[in-house]
């Protein structure tokens, strides 16, 4: 039916993202004043001035100075509100206490945006913290957008924006580079002007009082002068919006962060500089991996990543084939891949076979792949073609060490024809001093990466598999639980309310095992015993052998006090262990922690016990733990992290960073455990987690993985205090499927049909429904005709299904068919918010067959009450104007329809109501 945007080949969501600049005031600015600006040599406010008058961009430098009328030959103003026309960036470089009073005078001028350059805020304590606050609200009521403060400053070197008291303006390129620390800035700027690299930003982002991470990464990720966005990081700011931007951009250009603070000394260090906490650093591994970003450990290593994946392909896996003309370098590289994580490729027997006809009988016959120190440039370019073509082979790293008979200038050439071959990244290592740089600058212009040594090229390779797989990861389809009843969210509240209420923190063993059962998570039958008595009638009803746990609303830790009594064969042991259990407990907890046994069947299971945990990191709320469980788990330490909610591929990939998943496929012909039900379980307890905030911790431990099942065998779940309101509660850094919305409802014709949320579970729907849409529904939908394979392709088709719902809702209208009972989709409706607004723009599809049922204007009710809901002020939408149905509809819902005279669409515009 509808579509967005304009008639191109662009997607409506590129559309969208191009028409929206919200930070355009800092990077092109049309007028820039200076608050602060001073004559003193040395002075910040002096060469902040001097900075911006002598590289232009094209705009107005206003000094602002009540005490002087000029300033280096340019005249000043006493204040802001002086000025003679609206200024859009303001540069402020006075005393920390007169920013507040600044930022009003700026306000009230209608300045757009400030960056505040001055220190003296929240790291110096609660009095910077305090005006931090006044300048925060002060820029909230005027709408604008602030960097820093206690920063640099930005440089644009596109626009030629020099708005920092650097030293230098940096030369332009493609990188987008983001620091929190203004020291750091400068030596990066330094060795960048003597290594010639470039960038498309400069940013130095101080302590993100208003722009964070999140806002510049959108930025970047729109900027077409950007093709990669290099981050120092001291600390995380506002977790939601990162991760967000950062799995949203890092699609298209790669992310790369160094982040100080790995150690906890160093993290301490790190929120003294920045007056910020720091969490975990291993829950921030998780955060990046699950965000797609890369993490690198040498600033050095930044710089390096940024041009290895804008130059090459990205590789498949972790298989790198090395080709050297000397032993050594190639075993140093191995040792570097290797001990890193990467693998060496096994070559084929085809590769031996086709390398043996051109290779000398005593070439190595293995990866590395030893040509020998007389290789000529030849034999290099047809040794690298032949490797290329192995199926085996993810990468290929070439090493060149000068010799007498190497040329590494015509090898180079030799090879430069071939710096995309099979798709595959081809780095170089090529050794030396002056004989090898020219050969170096042909690989370099070639866009094959060269590194002075082996071992720094394997470590990059492996930053790039990892970077890969990571990202492909977060866009593969998972797999949907088939006829699995949803989970029983009220009953779970209800429990947990039960408890808060009653001033508990700790949930009971039973109680535990009720919240899992709630979600789905298989348990062990477990009966409540007050008494003796109570517990053999119980065990002699599950049938024997059985085991006793102590039942206390205090005690979550059994074993420690001798709570747990298994393999109990008749009733005169249940009573003797039931007897023994409330002595123990009296004993070593004293008078009211017993109130009670748990009666439960002794599982008898050829399995592994494994852990699955959760707990709240001060940053990114609630963080997922998979590992070796049982009771030795502090001692093997053998776990992984992940951010909620997963799919069953981020699932997977959670238990693949752990040793124990090697033993769970199944080793020394043992069988493996059923993988797939263990990744649904873990998607089941993520929605637990972040759908039951009132949960501070939750761990089950044992769960029993066999090849007969998976059970939770023991489970421990610690609550939120009471005092603690429900808004207060921890959320989730990643926003879950949104339940809320999802809905039935009856066409015209009687048909009842699921309004819910897309799922990234959805792709193989969303492609049957693409397959049934007429020529005309595509056109109306996209302005232009699009084959059906541009429009089902999994890259187009991750965008449309794995949605961040925090940027975008899409609701899809789901049946099933009649004849086959198997699910379909009838159509599709977006609503996605524009960055930095809250203004949104709408699309709706709906299947050919469905039209005149009234499905369209049920999806487009859905939306406005979606954008309701979401506090969004306007939805806005472009109609073609033969496009009468869906004009028909916007009018029937409270659009504003507009035509302007010259323009070649109908404007669509609908403003949400309040309250």
């Amino acid at each position: 039916m509808k579509p967005s945007g304009k008639p191109s080949t662009e997607s409506a969501h590129d559309i969208l993202r191009q028409r929206d600049r919200p930070l355009g005031a800092f990077f092109s600015p049309q007028s820039v004043a200076v608050i602060g600006a001073s004559e003193s040599p040395g002075s910040v406010g002096r060469t902040l001035l001097w900075n911006l008058v002598s590289n232009p961009f094209g705009g107005t430098v206003y000094p602002v100075n009540p005490k002087r009328p000029s300033i280096l030959g340019v005249k000043a103003y006493p204040n802001i509100t002086a000025v003679p026309e609206s200024v859009d960036l303001a540069v402020i470089a006075t005393p920390a206490r007169t920013v507040p009073g600044v930022i009003a005078e700026c306000g009230e001028a209608g300045v757009r945006a400030a960056i505040v350059i001055s220190a003296g805020f929240k790291e110096i304590g609660p009095q910077g913290v305090e005006l931090e606050r006044q300048i925060l609200q002060l820029a909230r009521q005027y709408n604008m957008r602030i960097i820093g403060p206690n920063c640099l400053g930005l440089m644009c070197p596109p626009t030629g924006v020099n708005a920092t008291f650097a030293s230098a303006m940096a030369r332009p390129g493609t990188v987008g580079f983001i620091s929190q620390s203004g020291a750091l800035c400068t030596a990066v700027l330094d060795w960048s002007l003597r290594e010639l690299v470039g960038f498309s930003a400069f940013i130095s982002i101080g302590s993100m009082l208003d722009v964070g991470w999140g806002n510049l990464i959108d930025y970047l990720g729109d900027d077409p002068h950007t093709r990669s966005i290099v981050i120092y990081m001291e600390s995380i700011g506002d977790a939601r919006a990162f991760l967000s931007a950062a799995r949203e951009v890092a699609l298209n250009k790669p992310i790369i962060v160094i982040k100080a603070g790995r150690t906890e000394q160093a993290a301490k260090a790190a929120a003294s500089h920045t007056g910020s906490l720091t969490g975990s650093d291993e829950v921030l591994d998780a955060a990046f991996r699950r965000s797609g970003v890369l993490r690198v450990d040498r600033i050095s290593d930044l710089f390096y990543m940024a041009e290895v994946l804008a130059r090459q392909p990205r590789p498949r896996g972790p298989r790198l084939t090395i080709l050297t003309n000397a032993g050594g370098p190639g075993v140093l590289a191995t040792d570097w891949l290797i001990t890193t994580g990467g693998e060496l490729t096994p070559l084929t027997d085809e590769t031996v076979e086709a390398l043996d006809k051109v290779l000398p009988p005593q070439w190595s016959r293995a990866n590395p792949i030893d040509i020998l120190g007389d290789a000529d440039p030849a034999r290099y370019a047809r040794a690298v073609e032949i490797a290329a073509k192995d199926p085996n082979a993810d990468g290929l790293l070439v090493i060149l060490t000068p010799q007498a008979m190497t040329d590494p200038t015509q090898t180079a050439e030799h090879l430069r024809p071939l710096a995309h071959v099979e798709n595959k990244p081809l780095l170089a290592a090529w050794m030396g001093g002056a004989d090898v740089v020219a050969g170096e600058s042909i690989l370099n212009h070639a866009n094959i990466p060269t590194f002075p040594y082996p071992d720094s090229a394997a470590r990059a390779f492996n930053y790039m598999w990892r970077f890969s797989y990571n990202l492909r990861g977060l866009y593969e389809t998972p797999s949907l639980e088939d006829g699995a009843d949803g989970p029983d969210r009220g009953g779970a509240a209800a429990l947990l309310r039960h408890v808060r209420g009653s001033g508990r923190s700790i949930l009971t063993e039973y109680e535990s095992k009720k919240l899992l059962a709630a979600y789905g998570i298989p348990t062990v039958e477990t009966r409540l015993a007050a008494s003796a008595d109570d517990a053999v009638a119980a065990a002699a009803e599950i049938g024997y052998p059985v085991v006793l746990k102590l039942n206390s609303e205090t005690i979550t830790h059994k074993t420690d006090v001798g709570g747990v009594k298994l393999n109990l064969l008749d009733g005169s042991s249940v009573r003797t262990a039931y007897e023994e259990i409330e002595a123990s407990v009296r004993e070593h907890g004293g008078e009211g922690h017993f109130q009670g046994v748990t009666v439960q069947p002794m599982v008898r299971m050829d399995g592994y016990e494994v852990i699955l945990g959760s707990s709240i990191d001060p940053q990114f709320g609630p963080v997922l733990l998979f590992g070796s469980g049982g009771q030795l788990v502090e001692v093997y330490k053998d776990r992984a992290l992940a951010l909620p909610p997963l799919t069953t591929t981020l699932a997977r990939r959670c238990m693949e960073h752990t040793r124990i998943f090697t033993a769970l496929k199944g080793v020394r012909g043992r069988k493996p455990v059923d993988i797939a039900a263990l990744e649904q379980l873990m998607v089941r307890f993520s929605y637990l987690i972040v759908e039951q905030h009132a949960i501070k911790e939750l761990d089950i431990n044992p769960l029993l993985a066999s090849p007969d099942g998976l059970v939770a065998l023991d489970a421990r779940v610690v609550v939120h205090d009471r005092e603690v309101a429900a808004e207060s509660l921890p959320q989730s850094a990643i926003r879950p499927y949104p339940v809320q919305y999802v809905s039935r409802w009856q066409m015209r014709d009687g048909h009842d049909v699921t309004i819910r949320p897309i799922r990234p579970e959805d792709e193989p729907l969303i492609v049957q429904f693409h397959e049934s849409l007429s020529d005309r529904s595509v056109y109306l939908r996209f302005f232009h005709a699009m084959k059906l394979s541009q429009r089902v392709a999994h890259e187009r088709m991750v965008r449309i299904c794995f949605n961040d719902y925090d940027r975008e809702v899409a609701l899809v209208a789901e049946d099933r068919e009649p004849e086959t009972g198997t699910p379909r989709i009838l159509g599709v409706a977006r609503l996605s918010r524009l960055h930095g607004h809250n203004e949104s723009e709408f699309s709706l599809l709906v299947n050919d067959r469905f039209h005149g049922l009234g499905l369209g204007t049920e999806l487009l009710s859905r939306l406005l009450a979606v954008a309701r809901d979401e506090h969004l002020d306007t939805v806005l939408a472009d109609i073609l104007p033969e496009n009468y149905v869906m004009q028909h509809i916007c009018e029937k819902l409270g659009f504003d329809l507009k035509r302007g005279i010259d323009e070649d669409m109908v404007k669509a515009r609908y403003v949400v109501p309040k309250g």
